[in-house]
């Protein structure tokens, strides 16, 4: 029964190659070390059932294997069996499930302390609006999203203090709990951190959000996973996340909205007289 042996060799090796594979999940930076339970709870709950499986075919095959002698029963039906199948995949489903609502309950729901980030991805880059000193990020529109930076405002109060970051990297403060707005100006992204864990679709039209709290500081990459075009690999981007005082620092070097719109205003005058 040779095939009754690569069966249950398969197995051994699956069992033995996921607790000693190489290819691990990078350290956590991020309070959500729930989804590395429910990942790992799912792993063993599937891989439980994939074993089980196997094995059971394994042993149908050698118990039940042509030998003279022996005629296989027709057995079109069995309601007991049905029965123990049915609630088996039940509870399976449910122990998949049911911690996985829990855990997407609190991704959710964002604490009061929270910080709010907004980022917007684009074919292929990432840029960043932070609330200015009123806390409040201004209005923005789609629809100008190209002639305006960021789509904000101007008639908006709201967007002058606006601090926006066009360079792909934003700085995050370490145990600050942030609130990500995301926001795609043209088609389907996903805003991911591996060692944060967390992430979400940036889907055009709406705005959707998660939150995290950095737990260590470090440098780390931002990366595209959903296919967004020819360029997707290359839409990468930095998170830095560090203590107050090299926080502050970096943050008093950004531009705000209103400071931009009038440097651009000076290089049109400037332009101007030159052109005269």
């Amino acid at each position: 029964m040779i095939i009754v042996a690569i069966i249950i060799l398969l197995v051994i090796f699956s069992i033995v190659f996921s607790f000693m594979s190489p290819w691990q999940s990078v350290p956590i930076a991020a309070d959500w070390g729930e989804i590395d339970s429910l990942l790992n709870a799912t792993l063993f709950i599937t891989g439980a059932v994939f074993a089980a499986v196997s094995l059971f075919m394994a042993y149908a095959l050698y118990k039940y294997r042509n030998r003279a002698g022996h005629r296989a029963d027709f057995e079109p039906e069995n309601k007991r069996l049905e029965l123990i199948l049915s609630a088996v995949t039940s509870l399976g489903i449910i122990a998949m499930l049911a911690p996985g609502l829990v855990v997407w309950n609190k991704y959710i729901t964002v604490p009061n302390n929270a910080v709010i980030v907004e980022v917007i991805g684009q074919q292929w880059s990432w840029t960043y609006r932070l609330p200015g000193k009123d806390g409040i990020l201004g209005a923005v529109s789609t629809q100008d999203i190209y002639e305006v930076p960021f789509g904000l405002s101007a008639s908006d109060p709201a967007s002058a203090d606006d601090i926006l970051i066009d360079d792909g990297e934003i700085h995050l403060l370490l145990g600050q709990p942030v609130k990500m707005l995301l926001r795609s100006t043209d088609v389907l992204h996903d805003f991911y951190v591996p060692e944060f864990r967390a992430k979400m679709d940036l889907v055009p039209g709406i705005v959707t959000y998660f939150w995290l709290t950095p737990t260590r500081t470090g440098t780390f990459q931002t990366i595209c996973a959903e296919l967004c075009g020819v360029g997707h690999s290359q839409m990468r981007g930095t998170v830095v996340v560090e203590e107050a005082e090299a926080y502050n620092a970096w943050l008093a070097e950004q531009e705000t909205y209103a400071e931009l719109a009038a440097a651009e205003r000076n290089d049109d005058v400037e332009f101007a007289n030159i052109t005269e």
